[in-house]
């Protein structure tokens, strides 16, 4: 088992991750009866997505010697109705990391590989940018 989820009541939950212990709670949005006082379980994929997205970068990065410490990733999740489902995900992810042409467009491609990315319902659209700085 990789995590467990407890209904804390009042439309909150708190995860744990079992290996770590780490814990994190989401809460229902305020556009879906909530209080908006934490991650929604959408958000919780939409910064998932960026999540993945750097560390398998980071994972590529390492192996050619490049240090993209420091680099963030802006996230807009937009939602549809009929049913209620993550229509699209916007990252905008701002790269640091003094590296060459090639080696950016060798990261990029290997983002748009991550296994949230390759997980999400072809019909989610993903609009990714990259800004190197």
């Amino acid at each position: 088992m990789t995590a467990t989820v407890t209904y804390l009541g009042d439309l909150r939950c708190e995860s744990t991750h079992l290996q770590s212990g780490n814990t994190y709670k989401t809460d229902a949005p305020l556009d879906n009866n909530g209080k908006g006082e934490a991650f929604s379980p959408t958000d919780t994929v939409a910064a998932g997505l960026a999540s993945c997205m750097l560390t398998v970068m980071g994972i590529k990065a390492q192996e050619l010697q490049v240090n993209i410490a420091g680099s963030e990733a802006g996230i807009t999740k937009h939602m549809a109705a009929n049913p209620r489902r993550i229509s699209q995900i916007d990252v905008s992810l701002t790269m640091q990391g003094n590296c060459d042409k090639r080696t950016q467009l060798i990261l990029e491609r290997v983002a748009l590989t991550c296994p949230v990315y390759n997980s999400l319902h072809p019909d989610v659209v993903k609009n990714i940018s990259f800004d190197w700085k």
